[in-house]
């Protein structure tokens, strides 16, 4: 075979894309406590293992039609990688945060949700991503043909899906209103859930494939909370819990005509669960006992210390504004020495804050002596 031809070279960069797409998702999940080396070994491992062999046996025969993979063989139909892609990281995901615990004040008696720094920022990530869907799923075609347009209707359509349960999902169970976060959780869900099936289903059962997804995500993620499983941004509801209702449903819904595996529909469901279970099986085993070994060589969680630092400052030498501002005010608490002055960043918040600081410890200092001043008159008075 020509492993260097335009075709394979050309299926080798989109399923890098796919693979690179099943990495990050660890990324999300183990946030703010697990090291930047300790990511690397899961990228090593999900990239240079995990995803080639399973992708091999479900995908093999998409590159080379006389050499399908046995889980091809077998019937199991994953059009745009709901598992191969989605579950994949999404096991990883469960295995490293296992491996690793939750992060500090999360759970216990004292423990409460860690609320995300900058929700609008993550609604433009959730944009982008929902923008480059439509690339992921009607790519997966491998040629640009009258199946695309359906493709990506079925993909808007299951993401508004999706997005709609959670936001009434929330909405219902949720004193403070609708849940922005939960809200593109669904989205994100629905998404996730369509890719499996988007080529071989209707506009209806689009909708209420992504629908369901949406709604699974939800629960998934409050079955996590309630067992103190600890995921930064929901990543193993969205993609291993949506991902595996996906690929469930491309036999519950799907056009078997357009499948054209020659099963029966409860054949086909069988295949789609070993798929699934295969997957589930293969990625969560070789994640976690591999990242249990590496653990007990090298920890893959940072100290406490470093984690309430936060992982930019303690494992990549970064900083910010308030940091910085937030340093000089424990240096002078502990030290006892005002002295100094609180770096001011121009034209932002936390330059605000300091220039306000170097206010407060201005009048503060010029009080300290001033009472200095008096004290030491009332002395010489006295003498």
């Amino acid at each position: 075979r020509n492993f260097y031809s335009a075709q394979t070279t050309a299926f080798f960069l989109f399923q890098l894309a796919f693979c690179g797409t099943a990495v990050t998702i660890v990324s999300g999940a183990v946030a703010e406590r697990m090291k930047f080396s300790g990511y690397l070994i899961v990228a090593g491992l999900l990239s240079g293992i995990v995803y080639p062999v399973f992708g091999h046996w479900a995908w093999a025969g998409a590159l080379y039609e006389d050499a399908p993979g046995w889980l091809a063989q077998m019937g199991f139909v994953d059009f745009a990688g709901s598992t191969v892609v989605h579950s994949t990281g999404g096991w990883i995901a469960l295995a490293a945060i296992l491996t690793i615990g939750p992060r500090i004040g999360r759970f216990g008696p004292q423990g409460k949700a860690i609320e995300g720094h900058d929700i609008p920022l993550a609604a433009l990530g959730m944009f982008l991503l929902w923008l480059g869907w439509f690339g992921f799923n009607g790519g997966s075609t491998l040629l640009f043909s009258n199946n695309v347009p359906p493709i990506l209707l079925n993909t808007l359509l299951a993401s508004c899906a999706g997005g709609m349960a959670a936001l009434a999902m929330s909405w219902c169970s949720d004193n403070h209103g609708p849940n922005v976060v939960r809200t593109m959780c669904g989205v994100l869900a629905g998404l996730v859930s369509i890719t499996a099936g988007c080529h071989a289903v209707g506009p209806v059962s689009a909708i209420i494939i992504g629908a369901t997804g949406g709604i699974i995500a939800i629960f998934a993620s409050n079955l996590l909370i309630w067992a103190q499983i600890d995921d930064a941004v929901d990543a193993i509801p969205v993609h291993l819990a949506a991902g595996v209702w996906g690929t469930l449903a491309v036999a519950l819904f799907g056009n078997l005509e357009i499948l054209g595996t020659g099963l029966s529909r409860p054949q086909q469901l069988f295949a789609q669960f070993a798929g699934i279970a295969a997957n589930g099986f293969y990625a969560f085993t070789v994640g976690f006992v591999v990242l249990k070994i590496a653990n007990y060589f090298s920890a893959l969680r940072v100290s406490a210390y470093d984690e309430k630092r936060g992982l930019n400052v303690s494992e990549h030498g970064a900083s910010t504004a308030l940091f910085e501002v937030l340093e000089v005010m424990e240096h002078q608490r502990n030290s006892g020495d005002f002295t100094a002055t609180v770096p001011v960043e121009p034209f932002t918040e936390a330059g605000e804050v300091a220039r306000r600081y170097n206010g407060v410890r201005k009048r503060f200092v010029s009080e300290v002596a001033a009472r200095e001043q008096v004290a030491v008159k009332l002395r010489q008075a006295k003498e």
